[in-house]
């Protein structure tokens, strides 16, 4: 939809010239401030300043596309950004300019002979204010939170297919190595502290709990992590996992069959030490 479709049927549904004249105006506004530099550069609002005495944190939110089988869980993405806002955390997302596995129908959970771009997808959840991950600048955040979704075992790592051997993209290997080595904290839920066990060994980590059950159908998951050297910590739905060590902040959040408020409330949990440690 063009912006002059949109500024119409605004016009229409709330009446007069001045709603269309504001649209257009509010929309040229947004083109503006598109890139992830001018983004970090433009000023906070006066009304929306953080508490005195204390410093906007800025977080980079990885994405990997648009939908739970074959991108990023659409929830939790909101969920983070919806969490960050109330910390008044300054946020840019990224994702990867590359090709997803593959596309899955979400009405059917089956596969299908499309082709979607990981960075075009993940643009719906962003509302098109997405950066390439390969521009992502370590030294201008504070922290980065990366939320769950089949497209973390798909798209930002091989999971899927390998499992416990699985290979991590390697922007994200070489940004999450950097994080980790400027002691900037990361928060991850869902399937992404796979993503952790894999780049940081040893470190400790929760997916919910270890024993499969209705609940919890995917805890096979933590016998991996284990396995792979790192230490699991069962922990419930709206709770979240601190290893102060490394800076690394997990919570389960859809690895639990559990109500829509209880994994949001855990990833606040996540979000809220996560900027802690920053």
């Amino acid at each position: 939809m063009k912006v002059d479709d949109v500024s119409v049927f605004s016009s229409r549904s709330l009446g007069g010239d001045r709603v269309r004249k504001d649209y257009k105006e509010s929309a040229f506004v947004l083109r503006q401030h598109t890139s992830a530099e001018e983004l970090l550069n433009t000023q906070p609002n006066q009304d929306c300043q953080p508490t005195q005495g204390t410093m906007v944190k800025r977080v980079a939110v990885i994405l990997s596309g648009c939908g739970v089988y074959d991108g990023t869980e659409i929830h939790e993405a909101s969920a983070v950004l919806v969490h960050l806002s109330r910390a008044e955390a300054k946020v840019q997302m990224f994702a990867p300019d590359a090709d997803q596995m593959h596309v899955v129908n979400h009405c059917e959970g089956k596969p299908t002979e499309e082709k979607r771009n990981i960075l075009q997808e993940s643009a719906r959840i962003a509302r098109g204010d997405v950066a390439d991950l390969a521009k992502l600048d370590v030294s201008a955040f504070d922290a980065a939170i990366i939320p769950g979704g089949f497209g973390v075992a798909k798209n930002l790592s091989d999971w899927a297919v390998k499992n416990k051997d699985c290979t991590i993209q390697p922007e994200l290997e070489k940004l999450i190595k950097a994080f980790h080595k400027a002691g900037k904290p990361l928060g991850m839920c869902c399937i992404s502290p796979i993503l952790a066990a894999k780049i940081l060994p040893g470190c400790e980590i929760t997916v919910g709990q270890d024993k499969e059950c209705e609940k919890w159908p995917y805890a096979q998951t933590a016998g991996a992590l284990k396995e792979m050297g790192c230490k699991h910590v069962n922990t419930d739905v709206d709770k979240a996992h601190v290893d102060v060590k490394n800076k690394l902040v997990t919570t389960s959040a859809f690895m639990c069959n559990a109500p829509l408020h209880k994994v949001f409330d855990g990833v606040g949990v996540m979000v809220k030490e996560t900027l802690k440690l920053s």
